[in-house]
Order: structure tokens, then sequence, then C-alpha cells
């Protein structure tokens, strides 16, 4: 199996699935490679290479120098040629060309996963557009919520071709050791102050900047809260400076990229997702399961994970009231935390595994090299 990402900087939530990967597929019998494409001479790309190692995956760096770089594509060729992948798996829009173009040299099947198509800046939507035109062709299109399962089928990918796998996580690997008072990750200031955290890419969709105004909305009413984001992305400068706008810089801090996000999340008391658009986030599952009580916005996937008042809170999108609302609510009720984050986790354990989807793909990709059956999940 070749998986193939286009990635720029740190990744994003798919490097955690991809990366993890191989090692959960090689008891099944397969063999998987991961390639990725990425500027040359990007400096976060070793923190990719760094993740892939410890996670004992076998990483194919190929330099990318833009859409009008055609040497990518001739790597590739040579790639398949030499490891003689059965499939091709792609990870996003640019992949997903890629799959075509290289299946004419190397004859292999062709599947990917749909992780979300969420940036709406610059020519994203235009690469969407062909992305979805793609999809047609492959034989296994796998998503990783409702929402984008329905959106292939809108598209037109056969319903026998079109599969919902939701995002899952290694239980055994995200797994609180410290409470949250124990953990040493991230400063609190001053003691009994709450901490709230939020990580993902710093963007747009991801709704940052409301949780900033929804955290000094609460401060400014009296609770006792600071917020940590973890996370680079093009957005920086701007929530840096809504920061200083609000005067809030000992209160609020960005504070980049995160190496170790076990830590960081057990030093939470609350994990907050602000996002706009979402396809099933990685970091929502991974707090769940560092019993980090959770406040969710309600969009595309997420509420089939987090079920208003039973693990978690749904709020609102695009709302900083319905943010702080939602917030406030968990700040005055430890006992209602408690039960979130031990609920959080058995959510996790009994439906998001990393081991239990592993199996799902196996059983996909099994159908595509011998016709197996497999077990449509679709709950």
């Amino acid at each position: 199996m070749l998986h193939v990402r286009s990635v720029e900087g740190y990744g994003g939530g798919p490097e955690k699935t991809i990366l993890n990967s191989p090692r959960f597929l090689k008891p099944l019998g397969y063999d998987a490679v991961c390639g990725y494409l990425h500027p040359p001479g990007d400096p976060a790309f070793s923190a990719i290479q760094q993740r892939a190692a410890a996670a004992g995956a076998r990483l194919l760096s190929i330099p990318d120098r833009g859409p009008l770089d055609w040497r990518p594509v001739r790597e590739l060729i040579r790639v398949c040629r030499e490891l003689k992948p059965a499939i091709w798996h792609g990870h996003d829009y640019k992949t997903d060309v890629l799959g075509l173009l290289v299946k004419r040299f190397w004859p292999m099947k062709l599947a990917t996963t749909v992780h979300g198509w969420v940036t709406y800046a610059g020519r994203l939507p235009s690469y969407y557009r062909i992305d979805k035109l793609c999809l047609r062709f492959y034989d296994a299109v796998i998503s990783v919520s409702e929402d984008i399962h329905t959106e292939c089928l809108r598209v037109g990918v056969p319903k026998s071709r079109c599969h919902l796998v939701f995002n899952a996580i290694d239980t055994d690997d995200f797994r609180r050791v410290f409470p949250s008072r124990g953990a040493a990750s991230t400063p609190r200031n001053p003691p009994d102050t709450l901490l709230l955290g939020a990580m993902g890419r710093l963007c747009d969709e991801k709704g940052f900047d409301l949780l900033i105004r929804a955290t000094d909305a609460l401060i400014r009413n009296g609770h006792r809260v600071s917020l940590r984001i973890a996370g680079e992305g093009s957005a920086r400068p701007q929530m840096e400076a809504l920061v200083n706008e609000l005067g809030r810089n000992e209160d609020i801090q960005l504070l980049g990229h995160v190496a170790d996000v076990k830590q960081f999340y057990e030093a939470l008391d609350v994990f907050v997702l602000s996002s706009l658009r979402e396809g099933l986030p990685n970091v929502l599952l991974e707090a769940m399961s560092m019993e980090v009580p959770v406040v969710a916005t309600r969009v595309a996937g997420v509420p089939s994970l987090v079920r208003d008042g039973r693990n978690g809170l749904l709020v609102d999108a695009n709302s900083v009231g319905c943010l702080a609302t939602g917030i406030q609510r968990l700040l005055h009720d430890r006992e209602l935390c408690r039960r979130f984050s031990k609920a959080g986790r058995r959510t996790i354990e009994q439906s998001y595994s990393f081991e239990s989807r592993i199996r799902r793909i196996a059983g996909i990709y099994g159908r595509l090299l011998h016709g197996e059956t497999i077990r449509r999940d679709v709950s």
C-alpha cells in the first residue's frame, strides 16, 4: 500500500491517521509506505519525519515545488515501479489527481480518504471541484464523516465504492497519566485559574478568533480562566494582533507547534473546538480519549461524536456568545466535567479505536484486491 499526501508545514489531523496506519496494517498482512510531497527545504517537515520514525512508518520524502513542477510525477512513477504497490491511497486533492496520472504508468487500484473540504481561501475551491471530479474514477472513496460521505455520493461516486469510516486514534497511546492539576506542560496564571485549550491549524475555518473573544468576555465577566492555543498557520499574525488589541497577552497565549500533545491535553481543564467547518477532527478524539471535558461547535461530523449533554457540550458555530455560554457552564459544574471526562473516554474506546478503524480499511483493501465481501459500517 502506498499512502500519498501533499503537505506544508507541520501537517494536520490526517498525519495522525496516515503515519499510524503501517504498524496497524502489518499484522493484517499489508505493508504500507507513506510518500509525502512537500516544499523542498521546509524545516517543519523534519517534525513529520520524527513522527513517522516514532510510529515505525517508512516515509518517503518527495520535494514538490508547486503546481507547475512535474518532477514529483516522475518521482512517484519511479517509486511505484520500484515498490510495486497494489493500492495507491491518496489523502488530498493533489494526490487524488496524481493517482490518476501515475496509474497510467503502473497498474494499481486507487483508494482515497476524504478528510474534508474545509479551507475556502485562494484557489482551493477550484481544486476541490477538480478533486470531486477525480473521485468518480477511484475504486474506493473513504469518508471520515457522514456529511463528507453524503457529498461524495452527491458528486457521483457510486454507492458501491463509497465507504464511511470514521477517524480514530490509538487509545493506548492517548491515555491520561496525570490529573490536569498535576500536569506541567503549560504554565498556569494564577494557580486557581481554569485552563482552556484548543489545537489546530491557525486559519479562519477553525474559529480561533471567536474563541479568543469568548475567553476575553468570560474574563471581563469575572471568570478566572486562561486560554492556550497550540498550532501554527497563516492566520497567526491576525490572532496575535487580536490578543494584543484585547490586552490579554498574559491570559491568552498562542503556543505554536507543540511536540508533546499528550502533555498539552493533560494540563487542560476544558478543551474547546470552535471550528466553523470540519470533517471529524482528530483533536476532539484525542481530547476525549485523554479525559478532557469538551465544548464543541455543532458542525459536520462533530455531533456524531459529541452527544450534547452526555459526553460533552455542543454549541452553535460562528457565535462568541454561544462559545462563552458553553464554556461557562462547565466552569461552574465540576461534577458535569467529571461525568463528561469519563463518558468521553468510553465513547472513544467503544467506537473510535484505531485498531477497529484499520480493520475496516483492511477489509476495503481486501475487497479491491480479491473481491472479498466487507461489512459496510455507516453507523
